[in-house]
């Protein structure tokens, strides 16, 4: 008998792992493959998430395995600005930057804080059923009985489509390459954050550590071409871009479709809660996908510290995070299609431009804001 059970180590849920150690609770988390291995090579901390890493006392582990990152910028083909966000005030305020780090050195942190005694490999979960607690079929033969359950299993969640039964999962119609790379970048990237907005494709890259470089590039499906290598999708593009890419190997490079998913009424029934992308996945365009999901372990961190009934507390956590969730979802949705448009692309850009940076800096505090 478990007490409490996670299915899924990714960020979401190795961070509600750590969380739930600081509150002194027995858990388990199981994950389906035979190693926490690394997917989609490099991955943003925003701000918010850094607060939360620092109440964990893992902040400056994080950052000393990664790289700070005090600005945002839109630029065109060519690298010229289009609109820039300096994080600098934010950083003071709140006592905390962004950190540009590889995924596999983040879930090496978060898993060597909770202790691997706590983690089952291997656990791919087959079926959940419910009786007087919750019963945990796995693909490996294992069974496990659990009061509490926690669906950390991502926007393919299992758990939540045998227990509720709901979730439409948006394509976008995009797809995106993620790489890692070495190379040595200009020294005005090397702490910035740069996205390039062409004509229905995009790029965007930044400095992890050292020579360490993470590069996503994005293209509308309908004008993909089947070229020998993915840079002839971006010719007209700056030489550096093209440069980041025909410098990457191919097995450093994955390819996706960018998805999320459409947001679903509940994501908590009787002694069980979804959270993530299980529960409110979103597109990466506003960098916010895992830092959700660590805000979701946070907000049911705080509410521990006034109550231990989980059905009160995921009653709360919905009512808490609901709003600010559903803004993540759809501005980023929105994002990526303004970023992605294939004509008038000269009027998207000249109207970026006019934004002033306060209005910039105002979207990403109402983002990176802790609720509680």
């Amino acid at each position: 008998m478990n007490s409490i059970s996670i299915i899924g180590a990714g960020i979401g849920g190795l961070t509600l792992g750590n969380i739930l150690k600081q509150h002194n609770l027995d858990f388990t988390i199981y994950e389906s493959t035979p190693e926490i291995k690394p997917v989609g090579s490099g991955i943003m901390m925003a701000i918010n998430a850094m607060q939360i890493f620092e109440n964990l006392g893992l902040k400056e582990k994080i950052e000393k395995a990664g790289n700070t990152i005090h600005g945002i910028s839109i630029t065109d083909e060519k690298l010229n600005f289009i609109s820039k966000t300096n994080v600098l005030e934010l950083e003071k305020k709140y006592n905390s930057c962004n950190v540009a780090i590889h995924r596999a050195d983040l879930q090496r942190i978060l898993t060597e804080n909770i202790g691997f005694e706590n983690i089952k490999l291997n656990h791919s979960l087959k079926e959940i059923q419910t009786d007087a607690n919750y019963l945990l079929n796995f693909e490996n033969g294992t069974k496990v009985e659990s009061t509490t359950v926690f669906g950390a299993d991502g926007i393919h969640s299992k758990i939540r489509d045998q227990i509720f039964g709901l979730g439409t999962i948006r394509n976008t119609e995009q797809m995106c390459w993620r790489g890692l790379v070495e190379l040595d970048l200009p020294e005005q990237f090397h702490h910035e954050a740069i996205e390039v907005w062409g004509k229905g494709k995009r790029f965007g890259f930044v400095k992890m550590t050292d020579r360490k470089i993470y590069w996503y590039a994005v293209i509308n499906k309908r004008i993909h071409k089947r070229y020998n290598s993915i840079s002839e999708n971006f010719h007209g593009f700056h030489s550096l871009i093209i440069d980041i890419i025909d410098s990457t190997l191919k097995e450093n490079i994955i390819l996706n479709d960018i998805i999320d998913l459409s947001p679903i009424p509940t994501w908590h029934s009787e002694n069980l809660c979804l959270i993530g992308d299980a529960a409110h996945a979103t597109t990466p365009n506003l960098g916010q996908g895992a830092c959700q999901a660590i805000e979701d372990a946070y907000i049911i961190g705080k509410l521990l510290e006034k109550n231990k009934d989980f059905n009160f507390i995921f009653e709360q956590f919905q009512k808490i995070r609901r709003k600010k969730v559903d803004h993540v979802v759809r501005t980023s949705l929105k994002i990526g299609q303004i970023s992605q448009w294939e004509k008038r692309t000269y009027l998207r850009n000249l109207i970026m431009r006019l934004i002033p940076e306060s209005i910039n800096q105002q979207m990403v505090e109402k983002v990176i804001k802790l609720e509680l």
